[in-house]
């Protein structure tokens, strides 16, 4: 019986497999090897902001500089290679942020400071959910996102609400202490009642008369009892999303679709087979 042999992989798709995959052995070092190189040039770009630190060690500091910019310019060029649809990896979150991280340095020979920018490297680091497998705390994350997105509005009216009692506070306390303690303006005295109401208590303005302080007793009393209310309402909102799945329609894109459904609820597309509530990710966007 003649045995067939499976065809031969070429370069480019060896070289995805190390690149973008992180479950094969060489996959693992190539993503090992990049969250080093990532940490190295943003502990060597931060170490140039330190003035007595880069008069000593400068030259070494930009040799460094250009030499992991090279090395992050020629990974990214690699990506782009042996990605079939090089647009679509240009345009994705990771693609963009490989691309910023590497244009300060080359920006730095017309505007100079502009290397300081490359502290946007650390974004890249968000890779280390594929590379030690988190990616199933994505769903989570989706869950939460959701939650925050269907609460808005009440968000929206928490926030308003907290602002114009903030407003009412900062008024009655200009009027109570006045600019001879401190509370120069209502615009002042606002910031008092804010830094107040949030629990943060600065201390660069305090109230002196016995009616400022009762007054600031019960901002502060007001402040820990408002703390509760987002919490009641992304928790609310968290117990819906978490009833949904997260998989994605392959023709809009949404989610949220229940657990059994066959149909996008969206655009009427057929779902595909609902396995883990984590939707799988395409290379490109799992880079």
């Amino acid at each position: 019986m003649e045995q067939t042999n499976a065809p031969e992989r070429t370069f480019r798709e060896k070289m995805h497999e190390i690149i973008f995959e992180a479950d094969t052995k060489y996959g693992t070092y190539f993503d090992a090897a990049l969250m080093l190189s990532i940490v190295a040039s943003i502990i060597a770009v931060s170490l140039e902001s330190v003035s007595s630190f880069d008069a000593k060690y400068h030259t070494q500091l930009v040799f460094l500089e250009w030499f992991f910019t090279l090395l992050f310019t020629f990974e990214y060029l690699i990506r782009l290679y042996i990605t079939r649809d090089s647009i679509r990896y240009a345009t994705s979150f990771f693609g963009i942020v490989d691309l910023m991280a590497i244009i300060p340095t080359y920006l730095s020979l017309f505007v100079p400071g502009a290397q300081s920018l490359l502290i946007i490297r650390a974004f890249r680091l968000l890779r280390v959910f594929r590379v030690f497998k988190l990616t199933r705390y994505v769903g989570e994350a989706t869950i939460l996102g959701t939650a925050i997105l269907q609460s808005r509005s009440r968000i929206v009216v928490f926030l308003t609400t907290v602002t114009i009692l903030s407003f009412i506070s900062g008024a009655g306390m200009y009027l109570v202490e006045g600019p001879t303690n401190g509370f120069t303006s209502i615009p002042q005295s606002v910031y008092w009642a804010i830094v107040t109401l949030t629990s943060t208590g600065y201390g660069d303005t305090v109230p002196a008369t016995a009616l400022g302080k009762s007054l600031a007793v019960f901002i502060m009393v007001m402040g820990y009892s408002l703390i509760i209310v987002p919490t009641g309402i992304i928790s609310t909102e968290l117990i819906k999303a978490g009833e949904f799945s997260t998989r994605a329609c392959m023709e809009c894109s949404k989610e949220g679709h229940d657990f059994n459904a066959k149909y996008c609820k969206h655009c009427g597309t057929t779902l595909g087979h609902s396995g883990n509530s984590v939707s799988s990710a395409s290379p490109v966007d799992q880079s």
